[in-house]
Order: C-alpha cells, then sequence, then structure tokens
C-alpha cells in the first residue's frame, strides 16, 4: 500500500513538473500591425530564466552584434522590465507588451518554445533559432503531432538558424524544405584569455551536465590517488567573469557534453589557456582537436579516466610543454569564434530576409 501511494506520489510529481515545463515554453501575447514605412526589426523572443543559461547570451549577442552593423535588433521578454544580470550588458531589451509587430520584421524565436509555436500570430514572419537541435522535439509527442512538427504549423516560417554545423546539417537532413543559416558562437577574448602565470594543478569543470558520470569519474580518479597531487575547481552558479577567472586558473578543463547544440563553455576553457579532456557533445566536434585537447568516446568512462589521468601526468612531467598547448589551443579558439566572424554570418543570413520583406 505504501509503494502504491508513493508511485502515485511520484506520478503526480512528473505530471507536475512537465506541466510546469510547458507553461513557460508558451509563447507571451505579441500585438501585430500594419507596415510603417519604417526599418524593420528583427526581434529576439527570450525566457526568463530561472538560472544562468548561456542560451541567452548567445540571444543578447546576437541583438548587439545586429545593432552594430545596422541591423535594427531587440530581445523581447515576457515580462517588462526583465534584463539578464548574470553577465554585462547594455542590450537593446523590450517586454513582450512593449512590441507591435509587422510583416516586415522578424520574430526570432528560440528552440525551446517548439511545443507553443502554433500560438505564433498570423501575418508576422518567424525565424527558430535552434541552439540545440537534439532537442528540437522534446515535448513534441510523436501520435498527436503531424510529419515536420513542430514547425510544420507555422505558416511564416521562414528560416532555421544554428550554431553549429553538426546542429545545421541534422536541421538540414530533418527539414529539408527549410533554408538553414549558421551563426557561430563568440569567445568574449576580454575575459577568456590564457593567464600571465602557469596554471594550478586544478581539473575545473561544470557541475550542471551529466553528474552520475562526473561522480563515478571522481571516484576512480580518487581512487587511482589523483587527488593527492591534483584539486578539484566546480563551477556552478558562477557569473561569467568569476567561469573565466577559474578556467584561466586551471590547468585542465573536464568536458560533460551532452548532445550539444555547440558546447560553449569547453571553447571557453580552450580560450582561456586549460587543455580540455572528455566528451565533445557531438556539436563540440568542429573544435574538438588534438593534440590540444583529448577528445574520448561519448560514455566511456574509462578512456574518460585514463586521459584525464595521462594529461595531469603530461603536467607533471612537462609544465612548459604543457602550457604552450594551452596557449596554442586559445590562439585557435578565439581567432575562429570571432565578434568579426559572427557578424558575416549574420549579415548573410538576415540580409535577404529583411530585403524580401519590401
Amino acid at each position: 500500500m505504501i509503494r502504491w501511494a508513493t508511485g502515485l506520489a511520484r506520478g503526480a510529481v512528473r505530471r507536475y513538473s512537465r506541466a510546469a515545463d510547458l507553461r513557460w515554453r508558451r509563447l507571451p501575447h505579441l500585438a501585430v500591425g500594419r507596415r510603417s514605412g519604417d526599418r524593420p526589426t528583427v526581434y529576439y523572443l527570450a525566457p526568463v530564466p530561472s538560472g544562468i543559461f548561456g542560451g541567452i547570451r548567445n540571444l543578447y549577442r546576437h541583438v548587439d552584434n545586429l545593432n552594430a552593423v545596422g541591423i535594427s535588433a531587440a530581445v523581447v521578454h515576457p515580462r517588462t522590465g526583465y534584463r539578464a544580470s548574470w553577465f554585462a550588458n547594455d542590450t537593446r531589451v523590450l517586454g513582450a507588451s512593449e512590441v507591435v509587430l509587422t510583416p516586415d520584421d522578424l520574430l526570432v524565436v528560440p528552440e525551446c518554445y517548439g511545443p507553443g509555436l502554433g500560438a505564433v500570430p498570423d501575418g508576422v514572419r518567424v525565424v527558430v533559432f535552434n541552439q540545440g537541435a537534439y532537442i528540437t522535439f522534446d515535448h513534441v509527442p510523436f501520435d498527436t503531432t503531424r510529419a515536420g512538427a513542430p514547425y510544420a504549423d507555422v505558416p511564416g516560417l521562414v528560416g532555421l538558424l544554428a550554431v553549429s554545423r553538426d546542429n545545421a546539417e541534422l536541421l538540414r537532413y530533418t527539414f529539408p524544405d527549410l533554408p538553414v543559416g549558421i551563426a557561430r558562437p563568440v569567445i568574449d577574448p576580454e575575459l577568456f584569455h590564457p593567464s600571465g602565470e602557469p596554471p594550478a594543478r586544478r581539473l575545473a569543470y561544470l557541475t550542471h551536465r551529466r553528474p552520475e558520470e562526473r561522480e563515478q569519474l571522481r571516484h576512480t580518479l580518487r581512487a587511482r590517488g589523483l587527488f593527492e597531487r591534483w584539486a578539484e575547481a566546480p563551477i556552478v552558479g558562477r557569473s561569467e567573469s568569476e567561469t573565466a577567472a577559474i578556467m584561466r586558473g586551471s590547468a585542465i578543463f573536464l568536458s560533460f557534453s551532452h548532445r550539444e547544440g555547440f558546447g560553449l563553455p569547453p571553447a571557453e576553457a580552450m580560450a582561456s589557456g586549460c587543455f580540455v579532456v572528455g566528451y565533445a557533445g557531438l556539436g563540440g566536434r568542429e573544435y574538438f582537436e588534438p593534440p590540444e585537447c583529448a577528445p574520448v568516446p561519448d560514455g566511456d568512462l574509462l578512456a574518460f579516466a585514463r586521459a584525464v589521468e595521462a594529461a595531469c601526468a603530461a603536467y607533471d612531467d612537462d609544465p612548459e610543454t604543457f602550457r604552450k598547448a594551452g596557449l596554442a589551443a586559445s590562439e585557435r579558439i578565439r581567432a575562429r569564434y570571432s565578434v568579426e566572424a559572427l557578424r558575416a554570418e549574420l549579415l548573410d543570413f538576415y540580409t535577404p530576409l529583411l530585403g524580401a520583406a519590401r
């Protein structure tokens, strides 16, 4: 009887969690007006998150750089007066109640709103900014939706925008009739750069990915005696600048990436001079390039442990050569994921769409 009651309670919790998850994915009310003669604006819809999410930072960065190249853009939060505060910004931010969309404008919707895309008002041109192609179908039931869901029911959908080659290929394969562009993430060189001092014997990592595997790895490394010589630097609840400082001061970063759109933290760690060991998370395969890092097969805990121990041994044997590898990785990453490269891709994607509105 106790087990039955417990099962009911657990089922209720699951139903409540799913309902709560779907609620925040609902699109806010957005007013639609007529053509005004003003230049079109690209509006990036953004949820109000309950924590720190790198995807929000990307939305703000797109708006900043579109405005910098002469394209009017703004972030739109469901709640008026909200602004992300865990990273420095002076981005143009509006509340949904302050926006009137016209047929000339573009509404950019993150993929997390997928289940609610059917609520996009008529007469609005839509771009889905998909920062996680592997979660496109989350909360989209197979049996009660039609082929092409969740995008098939959005008549104003004019294109998809991805953050990596891996994700763009998957989206093009899945939705062959939709144009798919790429807008790479940017690694901020003012924050993510190597330290002037040799990094400490520390293993840095984020705590919100694959926690069970992380704990298995920690136990394995401790049993091997690694933590007698090396310290840990878990990153949780930190601002962008605090995260960068931890990465700069750590010799090795452990990547627990899983089905990523891109996998920004390992790239930021490489830009900070860390030697990155671990999972590329699919999206990160475009920058996980040995010998400047050590990718391991996804889910292979033994390979992960061996790669960490080998990296620590390499540091212990020759810290200067180890540091040079980190500096080379930093230079490559910061050159590839630059503001200039992002602006070129944004212009390439949006210019034809905005020109087509006239």
